[in-house]
């Protein structure tokens, strides 16, 4: 059907209106179902979590996801394993005999400080597509917007492809409060002064993912989507649905 106006999305090697899903042990079979019918929705995969170490038939995963174009990555859980555990030149010898060429530099769990990971990643850029995370996944911590804003360029800066902020599947971290309510003020200031082109923001449920679409637009970035949920999703940017209803409208006001 193409009678109705919705708004313009961006299509093929997408490089913003990213939806990037989060994979928690999706079996083969199944996932090539859902590739099969929601496939060309989808941009980044990422294997949640240190989950990618105990996938049973990882590199047949990793080979269907490439095969509908879909780019798939670790989730930086394990890279953070990796780094406790001083095997990073590992992780990365297994991630190429893999054949992922993107990897996640994070600190969601372990205090890595900013200058080590920024010496990493101009290092590892040389072989990979780099995505940094910003933002800790313990909702007890906090951080003050300017300190948001300076990590973010500095990632960017080192040559990042794409800047994560923090929000756990659940939600209730990072640019969430615990209750699961976006913290609005900080998103603002984000995209007031960073191209959120560059910027995946973790948005696990349809109420985040609709506070997005309306504050960003319907191409705006994100992560950790259940694969499930990929259709409603491109429905809600298309406006499709009764919370993104006007949003076509309200894109060609910002024209």
């Amino acid at each position: 059907m193409d009678f109705l106006i919705l708004p313009e999305r961006t299509s093929g090697n997408r490089t913003y209106g990213l939806t990037s899903v989060i994979d928690f042990g999706t079996p083969i079979g199944e996932l090539k179902h859902i590739l099969d019918d929601y496939g060309y929705l989808i941009d980044i995969a990422k294997i949640g979590i240190g989950s990618a170490y105990v996938t049973p038939n990882l590199r047949k995963k990793i080979e269907l996801y490439k095969e509908y174009q879909i780019k798939p990555y670790c989730g930086g859980t394990l890279f953070e394993k990796c780094f406790y555990q001083n095997k990073v030149p590992e992780y990365l010898r297994h991630l190429r005999e893999l054949g992922i060429d993107w990897i996640e530099i994070s600190n969601g769990t372990l205090d890595i400080p900013l200058e080590e990971r920024l010496q990493m990643i101009s290092e590892i850029k040389k072989d990979f597509h780099v995505i940094a995370e910003v933002g800790s996944k313990d909702s007890n911590k906090d951080m003050d917007i300017c300190d948001w804003k300076e990590e973010i360029n500095l990632l960017l800066q080192a040559g990042c492809d794409y800047v994560i902020t923090e929000g756990r599947d659940s939600g209730t971290s990072g640019i969430y409060e615990k209750s699961g309510s976006i913290k609005s003020s900080l998103i603002q200031e984000l995209i007031k002064d960073i191209d959120s082109k560059k910027i995946i923001f973790e948005a696990p449920t349809a109420k985040h993912q609709m506070y997005f679409i309306r504050e960003v637009g319907p191409n705006v970035n994100l992560g950790n989507v259940k694969l499930q949920d990929v259709l409603v999703l491109e429905t809600q940017r298309r406006g499709l649905r009764s919370e993104t209803f006007y949003v076509e409208e309200d894109e060609c006001k910002s024209l």
